[in-house]
Formats: structure tokens, sequence, C-alpha cells
């Protein structure tokens, strides 16, 4: 198979609706890490569009952290603590997820985007960990505050051929995750508390979704070989990519 790399890749991210003061905007963490890796990072707002027609702009996505999903898309409960919900942004990028699954558009999610993912396929969500898992591992200090703790990546895992270790020191930073796995998704990492922490798809290229953030630990060359596998895998024709033969060439990826 003749494989003719597209150079650079276009990465979309997926932006917050900040709405204090009407702007949309992204931590630079996201689009350092593309544009380090050697992709070109847009941001995405969310706003109402043919998704479509925007996933045709792009070679890949990064469905990034921010507030909570609202509840009511995934037939889920009210609870206390969920925050920061934006219904906009949940339509837009759960409409976007979907076809990008669909069409094996090269996708990573982080935080909130694993949770957009699961919820697009067809999951639902832990309303909140604390009262499932309890609070011997922290996956959040506040609301606020990030913490740090491990994951135990499976070994024969696509993230486990990216990151080349099987546990990691984590960034976290939320207070929700998957409940229910959707059909096509394999768990691929946990915390030592049960929680899941990545997962991957069975039949796509590169759907990848990290509930910790990668970003957060850079320069770290195993946190930045998730971006680099991302660009890695945009930079080809997806339609001509086999799901079950895709292989990443992970040897010798680091920060420079």
């Amino acid at each position: 198979m003749n494989l003719k790399p597209m150079t650079p890749p276009i990465i979309g991210i997926t932006t917050y609706n900040y709405k204090p003061t009407g702007n949309f905007y992204s931590p630079a963490g996201y689009t350092q890490a593309v544009q380090s890796a050697g992709g070109i990072p847009i941001l995405l707002p969310p706003v109402q569009s043919d998704p479509a027609v925007l996933l045709n702009q792009v070679d890949g996505l990064i469905f990034t952290g921010g507030g909570d999903i609202d509840p009511d898309f995934y037939n889920g409960s009210p609870h206390p603590t969920i925050y920061g919900t934006d219904p906009e942004r949940d339509q837009a990028e759960l409409a976007l997820a979907k076809l990008a699954l669909a069409k094996h558009k090269p996708v990573l999610g982080i935080c909130r985007g694993l949770e957009v993912l699961m919820v697009a396929s067809g999951g639902d969500l832990v309303p909140h960990l604390p009262e499932e898992f309890g609070e011997a591992i922290l996956h959040r200090e506040e609301m606020l505050k990030p913490s740090q703790h491990t994951v135990r990546i499976y070994a024969d895992s696509q993230l486990s051929g990216i990151m080349g270790k099987e546990e990691l020191t984590v960034v976290s930073w939320h207070h929700q995750t998957v409940r229910t796995i959707p059909y096509g998704w394999q768990i691929v990492a946990k915390a030592e508390d049960g929680l899941i922490e990545a997962l991957e798809h069975k039949q796509h290229p590169f759907a990848i979704a990290l509930q910790w953030h990668p970003e957060l630990s850079l320069p770290d060359s195993r946190h930045f070989s998730i971006f680099q596998a991302l660009i890695q895998a945009a930079s080809f024709d997806q339609d001509a990519l086999n799901p079950n033969s895709f292989h990443l060439q992970t040897t010798g990826w680091g920060c420079g």
C-alpha cells in the first residue's frame, strides 16, 4: 500500500465558550503541542454548523477539556457538582464527534473530550467520582486545581505502543468519567482506584480518548508522543488505511 503523506496536517481544536466575556478560547497547551508535533492547529468555535463541511477542512481533531456535558445529552440525572455546562458546545461537539468516528477521521479526546467521544458513541457518565470511587486518589485537588497520580496502560494496546510505558504519572483535572463503555471501544488504561483513564476504538485507525491532560505534562516525551501519533495518523488518507493493520512508528520520538 502506497500512502502519500499530506504535510503538514491541519488539526482542529475545540474551544470553550467563555460566556462572561463573550469570547471563544482554548488553553495554549493544545495548540503548542500540535504545532511542536508538526501540525497546523486551528481553533473551532462551538457554533452550530454542518459538521460534514467542518470535517472536510481538517485532517484530525482534538476534543479538549472544559465544563461538564449537560446530562440531558446522555439521559443522565442532575447533580449539584455539575458545572460549566454549555448545551451549544455539547451539541456542536457531539455532532462533530459522531461524524468523525463514522468517517475514520483521526481524533484525540482529552478529559471532557473523552466524555464527548463516549457520549457521542452511546455511553453515559459517572456524575461525580468521589461518590463512587472515594478519595484515595484525587482526580482533581479542587475545581480549579489539577492533581497528579499514576495510571497503568494495558501492554497490548495501541496507546502502550505510542507512549512506550505501562505505568505513567499523569496530570488529572476532572470529577466525571465514562460509566458505560460504548460498542467498539475498549479500555486501555486505569488508575489505581479502578477508574477508567483511557480508551481506544477497535475499528477506527486512530481514535484515542484520555481522561488525563497530556498537554499539561509537556515537554515530557512520553506525553508528547500522543500528539506526534495524532499528527502521523492525520498525515495520511484515512480511507486508504486498514484499521486492523495501522501501526504507528513510535521509535525515536522525543521533544528534541
